[in-house]
């Protein structure tokens, strides 16, 4: 097994670190720059920054944003929102991303994730995958864009079979029925995603305790584990996250 990485997120919004539960009630969590900082001091191995509001007010990135954040860190920075296009891919990579994350835009344009792979690295390219349970999909869960706002119809555990065939390095599955709960990533769904491809699957959505960061690994099947809340509202530390998956006998990035 690869040494398991630890990744806060920074959701944002107007220029300010935001959390909400499932999608919505949004509040504040502080400041990107101070946050990214913080986590850096504290072990991260990346870092993951979400414009959450970029699509559904159709407008780019916020190339400040980025700047600010990648010039306080070293760690990888994955950026994510409102990325539609190589041109966009490009002017986030120059402002200090290392890497992206589409969701939406991969969804609309497939040939998106297959032309960025080829121009800057399968490890660039980062597909996010919002689901909901349904049980008309054979997975269990039904793929969802526009940041939770629009069903498709489309399973999606079969979305990420799709997007590691297209050149995809990374899926980050969320799943909107655990987000910001706490009470646990979703097993079901990480675990969905992670017997569909064979690359890195990202743990996203619902951390609330030490346990179910292991449980996202041993029983979802995840490298990477994502969180939020818990970091931001300093719940738990991730030198705490790091020490507590040693001790259960996993390997962790140092």
């Amino acid at each position: 097994m690869k040494a398991i990485k630890i990744m806060p997120c920074l959701d944002m919004k107007n220029g300010r670190v935001v959390k909400g539960i499932n999608f919505i009630d949004l509040r504040d969590a502080g400041d990107p720059v101070e946050c990214a900082e913080l986590y850096q001091k504290e072990g991260a191995d990346e870092l993951a920054m979400l414009d959450i509001a970029a699509t559904l007010e159709n407008r780019k990135t916020r190339l400040e944003w980025i700047k600010g954040v990648s010039s306080a860190i070293d760690i990888p920075l994955t950026v994510g929102g409102g990325i539609s296009s190589l041109e966009d891919i490009e002017l986030v990579l120059c402002a200090g991303a290392g890497k992206i994350s589409m969701n939406s835009a991969a969804v609309n344009d497939p040939d998106l994730v297959s032309e960025s792979a080829k121009r800057f690295g399968p490890e660039t390219v980062t597909v996010a995958i919002d689901g909901r349970r349904n049980k008309k999909m054979p997975s269990g869960f039904e793929l969802v864009i526009s940041g939770g706002t629009r069903p498709v119809g489309k399973d999606a555990a079969a979305w990420a079979r799709e997007c590691q065939n297209l050149g995809a390095g990374v899926i980050l599955p969320t799943s909107m029925d655990a987000d910001g709960t706490r009470d646990g990533y979703d097993l079901e769904f990480t675990k969905a995603i992670s017997d569909s491809v064979d690359i890195p699957v990202i743990a996203s959505g619902g951390a609330g305790k030490l346990e179910h960061f292991y449980d996202a690994v041993v029983k979802g099947g995840a490298e990477i584990l994502l969180a939020a809340s818990v970091f931001h509202y300093r719940i738990l530390s991730i030198g705490e996250v790091k020490a507590f998956l040693r001790e259960k006998g996993l390997t962790v990035q140092q």
